[in-house]
Order: structure tokens, then C-alpha cells, then sequence
């Protein structure tokens, strides 16, 4: 027998554990990651204009006909429904949440936004027949609501009145953002290539209404190249700098977890490269920057731990010396 509405209203009014909301905030990361590759297999099976208006499917009906470009086109137009509704249960956990954080609120009410900014931005994807300078700030704009929610996952696991504070030294600090920032680089780096190749996301050839970027998309292959071979630079620097002064472990394992996907995603932008970017690669590789990208916030967030009230006290890695302390005369410890 279901539940009176009332009784319904009643549990949705009961205060959200933080544990609760530390759950939903990781959901919202994994479902913004599923929709971008759900995105990039609209554009790369050619269903890109299969719905040729917005939000409808075509100015006939709402719902998609049964053709397959329409219907890919469409359930990920309904995919976006589902991050919605997590979106909308980040910000309704934070309200409810005991007890509540501006913190997470502001940073769940980020993810309305960029979800609101995706609406427009899908708008103007169908209405300019998929202009690739379009194309890449639909992506971009995915990218800035991942980033909100692995901040507002990683928030979320910080315990209440604890605050946090670095446990390595400014220098190194330095170089987290130096990696976050160059992971950043590639991402759009990779957007050149993704603009001028021969992906576009239409499934007709005839149509000459689908342009290009203009650059050669085995120049375009080059810069982001060149932008990938720096982040792996800045990532092996990194990783060496945290085993060879015995940093916290769970900040050398994120370390090692980023240049692990790096190595692999290359592996794989090489290997589509050399065999004439079939699709299947192609998303692949756009699943591969999503995981490159969330693995370095993670490595920059962790250089970072809480302390104080809600906490155990300083972080101590497990098996080195002290982390709390650092000085200029060492990247990580107070030797």
C-alpha cells in the first residue's frame, strides 16, 4: 500500500546525514561524467542534428520518431533529465543537510547553473547546425560543472568545523595548480582537434552546412600533443617529489592514479591518430579526458587536509615522517 502524501512530505522534510550528502555529491560527479561521453557518442554515431529543434525533438513532435539518429539524439536529451534530478537533490541534500553549509550550498547551486548554462549552449548547438566553436563551449561548459561537483564532493567529505590547510609546502602547492592548470590546457587543447576532425556529428557527408575549425587537424593533433607531453612533465615532477619525501599516502596514490591515466590516455590519442580516429576510440578518449581531468583536481584537493573541530587533528601520513609541519627549505616535510 503506498504511503500517504503527507507521510511522503514528512520524510523528505527529515534532515540529510552528512554521509547521505557526501553520497549524492559523488553520484552528481559520475552522472556528469557519464553525460559528457553520452554527448560525444551523439556527435561521433553522426546524430548531432538527428533532433532538429530544441527542446522538442523536431518542431512536429516532442518525443523522437523511431529513426536512430533522432532516438540517439533524444535519450541523451533525457540522460540530461536524470542529471538534473541529481543536480536538484545536490541542493535540496544541502538545504536538508544537519547541519548546513553555505559551503555546499553555494557550490550545489554552481551545478544549477552550469546545467542551466548547458540548456543554452544545446540550444545554440542545434540552431547554428553544430558549430564546432559551439560544439567546444558545450564541452567546456561540462567540464566547469565537473569540476563543481568533484570540489563539492571532496567538501563534502570534510568534516564540519574543520578547516583545511596545506600539508605540503607552498612551493609544491605551486605546482599542484601548475597541474591542474596544465590539465586544463589539454582539455581544451583537445577541443582543437576535436573541432577540426572528421567527427562532426552529422550523419550525412552532403550536408555543407557543418563547418570545420579552421586549422588542420593533424596541426591541431600536434599542439595538443605538445600541451600533453608538458602536463606529463609536470605530473612525473610531481609524483617524484611526493615519494622522495614520503608524503601522505593517499596523496602519492592520487599522484600515481593521474599519471597512470595520463600514460593510458596517450597510449590511446596515439593509437586513434595512427588508425584513422575511428569513433569507438574517439570516446574512448573522451571518457579518458574526463577521468585525466578529475584525477588532477583530486591530486591538488588532496594537498589539503581538514583539521580541527570534526577532525582527528593533523594529518599524518602513515608511513613517513609529519606532514604538518613544513618550511621552505623542503617541498613536503619539516626536515
Amino acid at each position: 500500500m503506498h504511503p500517504y502524501p503527507g507521510a511522503v512530505l514528512a520524510r523528505l522534510r527529515q534532515p540529510v546525514s552528512p554521509e547521505t550528502y557526501r553520497r549524492v555529491t559523488v553520484a552528481a560527479v559520475v552522472l556528469l561524467v557519464f553525460i559528457v561521453v553520452t554527448g560525444a557518442g551523439v556527435r561521433l554515431s553522426g546524430s548531432g542534428l538527428g533532433c532538429t529543434d530544441w527542446p522538442n525533438c523536431t518542431d512536429q513532435h516532442f518525443v523522437a520518431e523511431l529513426q536512430t539518429h533522432q532516438m540517439v539524439e533524444f535519450v541523451n536529451r533525457m540522460i540530461t533529465g536524470l542529471v538534473s534530478a541529481i543536480v536538484a537533490l545536490a541542493v535540496l541534500g544541502s538545504v536538508r543537510r544537519a547541519p548546513r553549509r553555505r559551503d555546499l550550498t553555494m557550490l550545489s547551486w554552481g551545478l544549477v547553473a552550469g546545467v542551466a548554462g548547458q540548456v543554452v549552449v544545446g540550444k545554440f548547438v542545434v540552431e547554428t547546425d553544430l558549430n564546432p566553436w559551439v560544439v567546444q563551449l558545450h564541452f567546456v561548459v561540462s567540464m566547469l560543472l565537473v569540476l563543481d561537483a568533484v570540489v563539492l564532493a571532496h567538501r563534502a567529505a570534510i568534516p564540519d568545523g574543520a578547516a583545511e590547510r596545506p600539508v605540503v609546502t607552498p612551493a609544491l602547492l605551486a605546482w599542484g595548480w601548475a597541474l591542474a592548470a596544465a590539465a586544463a590546457v589539454v582539455v581544451l587543447a583537445g577541443t582543437l582537434v576535436t573541432g577540426s576532425g572528421p567527427h562532426s556529428g552529422h550523419f550525412s557527408e552532403q550536408v555543407k552546412t557543418i563547418k570545420r575549425l579552421p586549422i588542420h587537424p593533424h596541426d591541431a593533433a600536434r599542439i595538443h600533443g605538445l600541451v600533453v607531453m608538458a602536463f606529463l612533465a609536470i605530473a612525473v615532477w610531481v609524483l617524484v617529489q611526493l615519494r622522495r619525501h614520503q608524503a601522505d599516502e593517499r596523496l602519492v596514490r592520487r599522484a600515481s592514479a593521474l599519471l597512470t591515466v595520463l600514460v593510458l590516455q596517450g597510449a590511446l590519442g596515439y593509437t586513434q591518430y595512427f588508425t584513422g580516429v575511428p569513433p569507438l576510440l574517439v570516446g574512448l578518449h573522451v571518457f579518458g579526458a574526463c577521468l585525466v581531468w578529475v584525477a588532477a583536481l583530486q591530486v591538488l584537493l588532496a594537498m589539503r587536509s581538514p583539521v580541527g573541530s570534526g577532525s582527528s587533528g593533523p594529518a599524518q601520513s602513515t608511513g613517513g615522517p609529519r606532514t604538518d609541519l613544513v618550511s621552505d627549505g623542503d617541498l613536503v616535510t619539516g626536515r
